[in-house]
C-alpha cells in the first residue's frame, strides 16, 4: 500500500495477515531483520461461522505514534484506528482487488473493488504495495480509554461482496455508515475474522514503546440470522522473534500487548483463551441494519 499515506500505514498488511493465517496451526521461522526495528505484531484469531456481520470493540490502553489497531478483520479486508506516525489519528476499512499483484494500474477495471457509498468526511482511494484494492480513511481523533465500536457487514451479490464498515461515534451517539465496497470474491461472506496490533512506524524507537488494547464483546451474525458471541480466541504473532509480547483475558475481554517493558507472562503464543459464557449476553440493540 505505497501511497502517500499508506507509507505509515502498517508495512506489509497483506503479508502480515498470511503470516498470520500460517501461525494459527504452525510455528514460522523468525525473522531476524524485524528484531530491534520494530514491535512485534501481535494478533488474536477468532473462530468463528461464516457471518454476514462482525461486531466488534476495542478499548485502547497505550498507543505511540506507528501504531495500528486492526478491530474486524477477515479474509477480505480490515477495520480499525491508526495513530500514524506525526500524532494523527484516524478510521481505516480497507478491502482487497482479486490477485496478488502489487501495482494497481495492472488490474481491470472489471475486477477492481468498487465504491458503492461514501459517507460524509471519509477519503477513498485505490492501494498498492502489498496487493490491491479500495482502502477509505476517517480523520477521528479517538481518546485513550474510551471504548470503540465497530462493524462490518458483507452481502453476496452474484460473483462479487459488497462490505460495508460501520463506526460508532460516542460523542454524538450516532452510528457513522463509512463505506461500503464490492470485490470479486465468488460470493464470499465474512470468515477468518482476526484482530491485531502493529508498529508500522520501525524505527528501532518505536520499539521502546509499549501498545497495549482490550477487545471483546465481539459477536458474529450467521447467513441464517442468528448472533453468535466470540468467546474463543488463539494468540499468534508474526515472524519477529522478539518476545516482549503478551495476550490474555482482562475482563471479559481479550487483550494484546506489545514493546516496551511488556512481558510474555499470561498465555504462551499459540494458546487459545477463552471467555466464560453467559446466557444472559446479548448482540448491541442499536446496531445498523444491514443492506439488502
Amino acid at each position: 500500500m505505497r501511497t502517500s499515506l499508506s507509507r505509515t500505514l502498517p508495512a506489509g498488511i497483506a503479508i502480515l495477515i498470511a503470516t498470520m493465517m500460517v501461525l494459527i496451526t504452525t510455528k514460522v521461522r523468525a525473522d531476524e531483520k524485524l528484531k530491534g526495528i520494530a514491535c512485534r505484531s501481535v494478533h488474536l484469531a477468532y473462530p468463528a461461522p461464516v457471518a454476514v456481520s462482525f461486531y466488534n470493540e476495542i478499548t485502547i490502553e497505550k498507543s505511540a505514534p506507528g501504531t495500528y489497531f486492526m478491530v474486524c478483520g477477515w479474509g477480505k479486508g480490515y477495520f480499525g484506528i491508526q495513530e500514524l506516525a506525526n500524532g494523527k489519528k484516524l478510521v481505516l476499512f480497507s478491502v482487497w482487488d482479486p490477485g496478488n499483484q502489487d501495482d494497481p494500474k495492472t488490474v481491470k477495471e472489471e475486477v477492481q473493488v468498487k465504491t458503492l457509498h461514501k459517507g460524509e468526511g471519509v477519503r477513498v482511494g485505490r492501494f498498492g504495495g502489498e496487493g490491491t484494492g479500495g482502502q477509505s480513511f476517517f480523520d477521528y481523533d479517538w481518546k485513550i480509554g474510551e471504548t470503540y465500536r465497530f462493524l462490518v457487514t458483507a452481502k453476496a451479490v452474484e460473483k462479487r461482496s459488497e462490505y460495508s464498515g460501520y463506526f460508532y461515534i460516542p460523542e454524538k451517539k450516532e452510528w457513522r455508515h463509512l463505506v461500503t465496497f464490492s470485490t470479486p470474491t465468488g460470493g464470499d461472506l465474512l470468515k477468518g475474522d482476526y484482530s491485531f496490533v502493529e508498529d508500522f512506524k520501525r524505527d528501532k524507537v518505536s520499539t521502546t514503546h509499549t501498545r497495549r488494547a482490550r477487545f471483546g464483546n465481539g459477536w458474529v451474525e450467521t447467513v441464517d440470522g442468528k448472533w453468535q458471541p466470540i468467546t474463543r480466541a488463539k494468540f499468534t504473532a508474526d515472524a519477529n522473534p522478539v518476545t516482549n509480547i503478551d495476550a490474555g483475558l482482562d475482563n471479559d475481554h481479550f487483550f494484546l500487548a506489545t514493546g516496551g517493558e511488556i512481558e510474555n507472562n499470561t498465555v504462551p503464543l499459540r494458546s487459545f483463551m477463552e471467555i466464560e459464557a453467559r446466557t444472559d449476553r446479548k448482540p448491541p440493540e442499536d446496531l445498523p441494519k444491514r443492506r439488502d
